[in-house]
């Protein structure tokens, strides 16, 4: 049945729904005819970046997938699922908000939380703890305070009603992230492996469910919006950003943990970007099968919305539901009972079309596979170059800095700067109690570590990526990410299990920006080959940059690592204060004369121009079999990754917890400023309880190749190097504790 109420799409009208010419044409030649506007409408969002991919796929192919605990692998669900054991599996993701963050950010931010978590429970999994990975421009421009107190504002509202803690993350300040913040959540669940839900549509005849909220006009084309350039007209957009609900979520969450444990359920798919077109395209192609729609039988929230309007609306704490014929009742009573809409407005059917009504009247008639990522979206390889910066970054030498005649002012310089403060003023917006799982309120550690219920284990999760690293060297500085991230975990007591990953980069057409992300791709594959972490799937965030006056001025390239491991045996978690006055501290891994991307040289010194840091992966991975072995003999009593802000700021981490101190010798070969700011990648700050010097040298001297040196010893109180007097612990807490607040409220 042909449309009676729409005519032919023009070209103009396509490039308007974000595709290209030739694009319009390859569309025109799946199809036979020239779509309509509606079909149009439904290509071009699908088509869009945020949904194909197409000029990301052919290098996200190249990312490791395999590994010892994998369940469900990186494309084939809504998000990736690792073995825990004992019939238990993890289902975690990592998404971007960015765009929508960027124009409204309360409503951006919220909305990302919900949407990760319903890709979580969608599959069946209960989320158990979320993380996020946020970027903001300088931290003195009004405007970023105005979007640093809106998205904590939105993550806190949303997690804390939905109830599921914030157990960690990262902030960081750039003048690059101006106007273009970035927005990563992440979030991650527990489930019995053998009630995973899939995101597959079969069975011809099965009906077809909307199930949650009613559809409404917020949200329309949010998928294609993502795939621009944020400009000065970006607040005509402001529609396209979602409105979220999370008490309307909580009870989605409760009525999907509930239809779970039935076997009404084929299949059920989140509707996140691009709303029902998404979820009944990706549900048909995955099961080759299709899917006739009415959309008339969709709850509306406002009269009278347009085909292209119900079918591109993202509003939120909506999901797609095929349900097995004859147990219609059952997913009904369910959805009534948590006073939820659960409307049938489809049958799945056979030979792949998805065709959609208003009516009597025929709307839209697509190939689904046409549409999908790996089908017949299109994929592009596109150019790329070298940067010229990249070379002038290589040509540093830290013989042209001088050393600071006093090094006490860089180190409260460091202590009172936003990107090594205390977030405090933003997680106490978030509730990490909630649910009863989180094991490092009080016993900080440098991985956020979830409690397994009923089990000896714990999960151990963690968000890392130094930008101004990748920047630099878009390789070493992701495999530092990873690396880090791997860190993170092993000094909890975790062992790293896999990673989903955020990638945030500028406008994929610029060669340079592209440039940047295929050495991050292939700087991540290496990381988590040597690490054994595959990935599991996540997200890629393009035209992360702003156009003024023409000119493209991208984010640093961010790819956010979020990371999950195991923790065997919970009584083996380790946290990263100092225990006891006396206590010897050690650094594990070499230490170099290297000041290169740290935020000493960017912010003291104000040298913007340097190279990644040094790192050394094999030297790594063996460091952090090390501290593996430390731990599980009960050797070291505490363990801190040294990162940004280098040496010193590790120590003053440690210390404040307890208020304790430290004394220490720096190492005479190398220059005391770079030993104690520098942010040489592949070192843990450890302490031994004195009794246990004699077996932990004993055992170190066993292991390959890692280095160790003795620095000094915990103290009272009082921070001393070199036997100059760096001040009292409590004084350090005091300027570290309270310095993002004060300025985000100058």
């Amino acid at each position: 049945m042909e449309s009676t109420i729409q005519r032919e799409a023009t070209l103009e009208e396509a490039k308007e729904l974000g595709l290209r010419e030739d694009e319009f044409e390859m569309i025109k030649g799946i199809l036979g005819r020239t779509p309509n506007f509606t079909e149009t409408s439904v290509y071009g969002v699908m088509w869009s970046e945020h949904c194909s991919y197409k000029n990301s796929i052919y290098w996200l192919k190249q990312l490791p997938k395999d590994g010892p605990h994998m369940l469900v692998k990186a494309g084939e669900e809504n998000a990736g699922l690792v073995d825990l054991g004992d019939g238990i599996g993890c289902v975690f993701k990592i998404e971007s908000h960015n765009h929508p963050s960027a124009i409204e950010p309360y409503q951006g931010a919220a909305t990302g939380v919900g949407g990760i978590n319903r890709d979580i429970f969608t599959m069946g999994a209960r989320p158990i703890a979320q993380l996020n990975s946020l970027r903001f421009g300088n931290i003195n421009n009004d405007r970023t305070k105005w979007l640093v107190k809106g998205v904590t504002k939105g993550i806190g509202d949303y997690g804390n009603s939905f109830g599921i803690p914030i157990v960690g993350g990262e902030v960081f300040f750039d003048d690059s992230y101006n106007t273009n913040p970035l927005v990563n959540a992440f979030s991650a669940g527990i489930i019995d492996t053998k009630k995973v839900i899939s995101a597959t549509a079969s069975g011809p005849g099965n009906p077809v469910y909307i199930v949650g909220s009613a559809t409404g006009k917020d949200g329309i084309a949010g998928a294609a919006f993502a795939s621009k350039d944020i400009t000065e007209d970006s607040m005509d957009d402001l529609p396209a950003v979602q409105v979220g609900d999370p008490f309307q979520e909580k009870l989605l969450l409760e009525a999907t943990m509930e239809l779970a444990e039935t076997d009404a359920v084929v299949g059920m798919q989140d509707m996140g970007a691009a709303g029902i077109t998404c979820s009944s395209c990706e549900m048909s192609a995955a099961g080759n099968v299709g899917m006739d729609i009415w959309l008339d039988k969709v709850p509306t929230r406002q009269k009278n919305m347009l085909p292209f309007e119900i079918l591109l609306s993202e509003s939120q704490e909506r999901m797609l539901v095929v349900v097995k014929k004859g147990k219609e009742k059952i997913v009904k009573d369910i959805f009534d009972k948590w006073d939820l809409h659960a409307e049938e407005i489809g049958v799945v059917t056979e030979g792949g079309r998805v065709r959609y009504f208003e009516g009597d009247t025929l709307v839209g008639d697509v190939p689904a596979e046409s549409l999908v990522l790996g089908g017949g979206a299109p994929q592009y390889e596109r150019e790329y170059k070298e940067p010229a910066y990249y070379k002038e970054y290589q040509q540093f030498n830290i013989d042209d800095v001088q050393q600071p005649d006093d090094l006490k002012e860089v180190a409260q310089h460091l202590l009172s700067h936003p990107n090594i403060a205390s977030k405090r003023w933003v997680y106490e917006q978030y509730d990490s109690m909630v649910g009863t799982k989180t094991m490092t309120t009080n016993r900080p550690a440098d991985a956020g570590i979830v409690n397994i219920k009923g089990t000896d284990r714990a999960l151990a999760m963690t968000v890392d990526c130094n930008s101004r690293y990748v920047h630099a060297d878009p390789h070493k500085g992701t495999a530092i990410a990873v690396s880090e991230a791997a860190r993170n975990i092993v000094c909890s007591g975790g062992n790293p299990s896999a990673i989903t990953n955020c990638l945030n980069f500028g406008n994929p057409y610029n060669p340079e920006s592209y440039w940047q992300f295929v050495g991050a791709i292939k700087g991540m594959s290496e990381a988590c080959i040597k690490f054994q972490t595959p990935v599991t799937g996540g997200n890629v965030s393009f035209y992360n940059q702003t156009v003024t006056e023409g000119k493209e001025e991208p984010v640093f390239p961010t790819p956010t690592i979020g990371m999950i491991g195991l923790v065997d045996d919970k009584k083996k978690t380790m946290s990263l204060d100092f225990k006891h006055k006396g206590d010897l501290i050690f650094i594990i891994g070499k230490n170099v004369e290297d000041i290169g991307s740290s935020e000493y040289l960017y912010s003291y010194h104000g040298i913007k121009k340097s190279p990644a840091p040094y790192f050394n992966i094999e030297e790594e991975y063996n460091m952090q079999q090390s501290i593996k072995n430390l731990i599980q003999g009960g050797l070291i009593n505490a363990a801190h990754d040294c990162a940004d802000g280098g040496l010193f700021i590790t120590l003053t981490e440690m210390a404040m917890p307890n208020e304790l101190g430290f004394d220490i010798i720096t190492d005479a070969e190398i220059r005391e400023d770079a030993f104690l700011f520098g942010e040489a990648a592949g070192r843990v700050v450890v302490t031994v309880n004195e009794d246990n010097e004699d077996e932990f040298i004993e055992f170190m001297m066993k292991q390959n190749n890692v280095k160790y040196t003795l620095l000094g010893h915990v103290t009272q109180g009082k921070m001393v190097v070199d036997d100059e007097h760096y001040g009292f612990v409590q004084e350090a807490k005091e300027i570290y504790n309270n310095a993002l607040g004060k300025l985000l409220d100058a």
